[in-house]
């Protein structure tokens, strides 16, 4: 394998309040057991990301500091940058990051190693309305889509579309907070939908300006169906340096969420997609795609795209320990990346959202005469098992996200209790 330089330092990037994202932990500890001097952007200092022994440094940012238009980004990176003291390659883990690393390239060329490419890639790759010209333009399909203008089209979207259907907010990044919205939802009736849309003109700005809303023909899940592909792609010529295909077993909320539990395995067809769709924009850097396999006509159908390394990228890691994000960090600070080498079979689970979609297929089974499914029972695997959070040389992000997610649920449970009791 080429020899390792672990002498430039790494920021990882998150401006989603999410203090469950495993993708940032996993992003920490692949930089951090390279011998690199990782530092992190999070929402809190109580993030179980900033327990992990493998971060040198957390940058926790207040609420508000940076702006769903971007406002204060630039401000925020310079003034870590300074605290950081030397250029540091950047690795967003979020659509929004990414987006505003591409807008603000030039004022950051001189703190940050990152992809240079046209501003708008990653913007018209994550917003899932200007997806759709993208996938027509590099021939990839996707499920029959509508973005309603109002309420009418929304109402005749359904009528078109038939139910369930999957409604999600073609620009995330730009709901607020409060407004309890989430970015993808599987709705089973016309005054969902209405609903839906309404709630979208009032907390997310409307269709134009805003967030918008998007209905997605429904494609029937099944075995076999959900796949996702995670690659890095050189800044040079664009060749793959690292990643994969893989299989999506268990996901949360089920039918329509993140990847539970994922299996690296090979799916030429879902490579050649996404491949087209990389060249027809000219993508550099980590990409995440998630594909659903059409039962009608047996095409894999492009759901979802990120310009940044999803948060299951770790299943994707070769012997030596190569993943798309050490990989990143390889190309951007010109070292010659190792031989891609695959590991079909290797089995990755994100344990608190396997519980529940595992609990939640095994409810969702039982009834006359049926028993419930096999959940998350581990079979033996050769190629390797990763968990997202529990690490024998980094346990105490696992102890604080499994204390934080109990103190969550049980503060839900409480709040539904007195929902229902006098």
């Amino acid at each position: 394998m080429p020899p390792f330089d672990a002498g430039v330092p790494a920021l990882v990037l998150r401006l989603d309040r999410n203090p469950f994202h495993h993708g940032t932990l996993g992003a920490v500890r692949s930089l951090g057991r390279a011998g690199i001097e990782v530092h992190a952007v999070v929402e809190s200092a109580t993030s179980p990301v900033v327990r992990s022994r493998h971060l040198h440094r957390a940058h926790p940012v207040r609420p508000g500091t940076v702006g769903r238009d971007g406002t204060g980004f630039t401000e925020l990176l310079l003034r870590v940058s300074d605290l950081i003291g030397a250029p540091a390659v950047l690795v967003p883990m979020d659509d929004l990051g990414a987006i505003l690393t591409a807008r603000y390239a030039n004022r950051l060329a001189d703190r940050y190693l990152f992809p240079r490419q046209d501003p708008g890639v990653p913007g018209s790759l994550a917003d899932k309305s200007a997806l759709a010209a993208v996938c027509e333009r590099a021939g990839v399909p996707q499920p029959p889509t509508v973005v309603p203008a109002s309420a009418a089209e929304a109402a005749a979207a359904v009528r078109a579309l038939g139910v369930p259907l999957v409604a999600k907010w073609s620009r995330p990044w730009l709901l607020p907070p409060a407004s309890g919205l989430r970015s993808t939802t599987l709705v089973g009736s016309a005054a969902a939908v209405r609903e839906l849309y309404a709630r979208g003109e009032r907390y997310a700005g409307g269709a134009p300006g805003g967030a918008g809303l998007l209905l997605q023909r429904y494609l029937p899940d099944a075995p076999d169906a959900d796949w996702f592909f995670h690659g890095c792609f050189a800044t040079g010529d664009g060749r793959l340096l690292a990643g994969g295909t893989g299989r999506k077993e268990l996901s949360w909320p089920p039918r329509a969420g993140l990847t539970a539990k994922g299996r690296w395995w090979p799916n030429e067809r879902v490579a050649a997609a996404a491949r087209r769709l990389v060249d027809a924009v000219g993508y550099r850097g980590v990409i995440d795609l998630d594909f659903r396999r059409d039962r009608a006509d047996g095409t894999y159908r492009l759901l979802d795209a990120n310009p940044r390394p999803g948060a299951q990228f770790r299943l994707f890691t070769d012997p030596d320990g190569t993943d798309v994000v050490r990989a990143l960090y390889r190309d951007l600070t010109g070292q010659q990346p190792p031989p891609r080498a695959e590991r079909p079979g290797r089995v990755f689970v994100a344990e608190n959202y396997a519980l529940l979609s595992a609990a939640a297929a095994a409810t969702a089974a039982l009834g006359p005469g049926r028993r419930a499914g096999p959940g998350i029972r581990r079979t033996p695997d050769p190629a390797g098992f990763e968990t997202a959070w529990f690490a024998g040389d980094d346990p105490r992000p696992f102890l604080a996200m499994t204390g934080s997610w109990l103190a969550r649920g049980l503060a839900k449970g409480i709040r539904r209790a007195r929902t229902v009791l006098p």
